[in-house]
């Protein structure tokens, strides 16, 4: 057989000059792709790709709403809180929304660091915000989208489990 490797160093693939078959050149292949270090930026497991997704995603999206509930650039947040829940509270609906924005941040930064943790409580918090819009009346559509990213943070929790063990 030739001189050149299929696989070369750092599990990258070089160009292969040799009498290898068709199916030896993709058992090569499909080694040095497995081998590739732990690291990778795009993973090649459908799995890990799903979880990737998944743990960036909810570190992103809670923390982007949290600091969005000080800049109001997104939406007008304080229409989505219920009635009586800025009523009891003794910061009213402003004041209740930041500390919402901040533990929606705390939240994201639990995603970051201890994702099997943190996509459960992200997946309880959804359940707060489900609720609210419930009681609010009106954002059927948003609850809706919530339960949808609730599933999500349930599966992440799954994956990094299994990612995590």
């Amino acid at each position: 057989r030739g001189s050149d490797s299929v696989g070369g160093r750092g599990g990258g693939v070089v160009p292969c000059r040799c009498t290898a078959s068709p199916e030896e050149t993709m058992t090569s292949i499909t080694s040095a792709a497995s081998s590739a270090p732990a690291h990778e930026i795009i993973p090649s497991d459908p799995t890990a790709q799903a979880y990737r997704l998944l743990h960036v995603g909810f570190i992103a999206a809670p923390i982007l709403a949290g600091a969005d509930k000080f800049l109001g650039l997104l939406a007008h947040w304080e229409q989505y809180l219920a009635p009586f829940v800025a009523e009891l509270s003794p910061l009213g609906a402003h004041g209740t929304l930041l500390v919402v924005g901040v533990v929606e941040m705390l939240a994201g930064v639990l995603v970051a660091l201890r994702p099997k943790m943190g996509a459960y409580v992200v997946a309880a918090w959804l359940v707060a915000i489900i609720g609210n819009l419930l009681i609010t009346g009106g954002y059927y559509d948003v609850a809706l989208r919530d339960f949808g990213l609730f599933l999500a943070a349930l599966a992440l929790g799954r994956l990094a489990s299994a990612t995590h063990s």
